[in-house]
């Protein structure tokens, strides 16, 4: 894929230091335990309200909670029992995206960008696989922050272009997966999915226009393999309903690791 001319040429931006791995790893640590708590909180029906608690013995979770309740086991601290998402799964899929931004290397407000923009998006994967929803706060949070991070970038970097472009392609794929849903119903993509458009195909814009249509040919691509392994398994049948959510995140991790 081309390189976008708003990618410095400096080796400093192209290897990843052992102290910016470092500091990834302390960010991996930190973040984790918050995002298992956003993938709790949130794995709820549409008509429910966040889960602030156990659903069996009711401890709480979360920052008032005690801090085991938010340990990569995923077990109560009151009656172990199992609840969000699967043991250290959170963190693994933390650590891949975190890989795959030192793989991209990308300087300061950049970088800053993608890292908000994989904090909201990882959760967000958890929520969508367990109950078939994209919460509004996680992906209007993915969506401000990435393109608010995105245009101190172009002004440090007197790059506006690049931000115009992200902010066309990102709208442009939030409209027409927003139009599906209308024109549709319920065969066409969720207003969720259209929401997370907005960010995920907005970094990709970033990139370039290459980059945009790399992540959209893997995140079908993917979702369409996925679909067929299912459909031959019989765990899901023609009108079934697959998540797209974490085809989206997929299909725009791996073209930035790739930029």
């Amino acid at each position: 894929m081309p390189r976008t001319a708003s990618r410095p040429s400096s080796p400093a931006t192209t290897t990843p230091t052992a102290g910016a791995r470092l500091g990834a790893a302390i960010a991996v640590l930190t973040v984790a335990p918050l995002l298992r708590w956003l993938v709790a909180a949130e794995s709820v029906p549409p008509d429910r309200p966040r889960r602030a608690g156990c659903d069996a013995c009711g401890t709480p979770i979360g920052p008032t909670g005690p801090l085991a309740a938010l340990s990569p086991l995923a077990r109560c601290p009151g009656c172990r029992s199992r609840y969000g998402a699967p043991p250290f799964a959170v963190e693994l899929a933390l650590l891949l995206a975190v890989a795959a931004l030192l793989a991209a290397a990308r300087p300061g407000w950049e970088s800053l960008a993608f890292a908000w923009w994989t904090a909201c998006a990882v959760p967000l994967v958890f929520v969508d696989v367990a109950v078939h929803r994209l919460p509004d706060r996680l992906t209007r949070a993915a969506a401000l922050g990435t393109l608010a991070l995105l245009g101190l970038a172009a002004l440090v970097g007197a790059d506006g272009a690049a931000w115009w472009r992200a902010v066309l392609a990102g709208t442009s794929a939030a409209l027409l997966l927003g139009a599906s849903t209308l024109l549709l119903g319920r065969r066409g993509f969720g207003l969720g999915d259209a929401k997370l458009a907005l960010s995920s195909v907005a970094v990709l814009g970033w990139l370039g226009w290459p980059a945009v249509f790399t992540g959209l040919v893997v995140t079908f691509l993917a979702s369409a393999v996925v679909g067929l392994v299912l459909l031959a398994a019989r765990r899901i049948r023609w009108r079934g309903h697959l998540p797209f959510g974490p085809f989206l995140v997929l299909g725009t991790i791996v073209t930035l690791a790739a930029a």
